[in-house]
């Protein structure tokens, strides 16, 4: 029986890659560990939890004892690294926490599995994933590759690049066989709306502001969350130790282009007249750093590893809309107290 960890198993991404292992691998043990912060939510895995093959743990990456503990009660034969800290809104606001989870997290995460694995290293894989956020920002033209230099602009992605050169090092410093991917922005189900499409959504469904920094004109490139973890899959089954593959859904869109085309689903499915959700649109002060754009080259992935997308953006996107609907529940659960503080503090509504 293989076994598998699989950190920040309970968050957004996470819980997408744990439900996608537990359920195509049943030879293997997966063991999820969160430390349940407020991204993290196990109602993300309900459908997953009294699976005879997937056990969860309640740890801080940052606790190096209780990480070192895990290592040695366990005999795990990979990680696939997705505990982060990954908004860049509140990284501005506390950059120190960004630091902590994401470079120190890390570390303790490799340092832990250098010691446990010292005696069979090449039997083992520490699969880290990061973000395209590591390289900056583009101009009008071309696309990230994977040598594309890194030029973080934020704490968030300053904290990401600091823990990718950091699993390099551990690779090229002690052998440690490592793989790391970078990926453009996700949506799909289950994603706490600090995030633009869940937030949106909500606000849309509750006739709340829609803010847009600055004049909404920030390119991204979106991928469904469900074709991320497919890659995820085949990276870590197929990808060559020491390598980086970058992940991305060839779909750009400006902010204010996909939030109009938002507000026409929206009020599709929830029988408004046209155009009356694009009323809500405010535009609010922009985000210090915001990088302009960013798009990936994904052909090293494709070509090597034969993944590629399995959804265009328009249908990604209603199936998006269409589970926020019918999972008001989950929305307001995850919505209420703390969340509702920063949000008056992040837009001042």
């Amino acid at each position: 029986m293989k076994k598998l960890l699989i950190t920040g198993g309970a968050g957004f991404i996470g819980s997408h890659v744990v439900r996608l292992f537990v359920n195509k691998y049943k030879d293997y043990q997966v063991y999820n560990l969160d430390k349940l912060t407020y991204a993290g939510n196990l109602e993300n895995l309900r459908d997953v939890e009294n699976a005879d093959n997937y056990h969860f743990l309640k740890i801080d990456i940052v606790d190096e004892e209780a990480v070192f503990k895990l290592f040695s009660e366990h005999r795990f034969d990979g990680i696939i690294h997705l505990a982060a800290e990954s908004h860049v809104d509140r990284s501005i606001a506390n950059p120190m926490e960004f630091i902590y989870t994401n470079i120190v997290g890390t570390v303790n995460l490799l340092n832990a599995a250098r010691q446990s694995w010292k005696d069979d290293m090449d039997q083992h894989l520490f699969y880290h994933v990061s973000t395209d956020e590591v390289y900056g920002s583009l101009d009008d033209g071309g696309y990230f590759t994977e040598e594309t230099p890194y030029d973080p602009q934020s704490p968030y992605s300053a904290s990401k690049a600091g823990s990718d050169h950091f699993v390099r090092a551990y690779h090229n410093t002690y052998g440690l066989p490592v793989v790391i991917s970078n990926c453009s922005n996700n949506y799909g189900p289950n994603q706490f709306p600090e995030k633009l499409l869940p937030l949106f959504i909500n606000n849309i469904r509750n006739n709340k502001p829609l803010p847009v920094y600055g004049k909404g004109d920030n390119v991204r490139d979106w991928l469904f969350v469900v074709d991320h973890a497919r890659a995820i899959d085949d990276i870590y089954h197929k990808g060559k130790v020491g390598e980086t593959y970058n992940i991305g859904g060839f779909n750009e869109w400006k902010n204010l282009d996909l939030i109009k085309l938002l507000c026409k689903v929206m009020d599709n499915k929830l029988g408004r007249e046209a155009g009356s959700s694009e009323k809500l649109i405010t535009y609010v002060k922009d985000r210090a750093g915001h990088d302009l754009r960013y798009a990936i080259d994904a052909n090293k992935i494709m070509h090597e590893l034969g993944w590629q997308p399995s959804l265009q953006f328009e249908e990604g996107l209603e199936k998006t809309v269409d589970w926020y609907l019918s999972n008001q529940t989950w929305l307001d659960n995850v919505t209420s107290g703390a969340y509702q503080q920063y949000y008056e503090v992040q837009y001042g509504e």
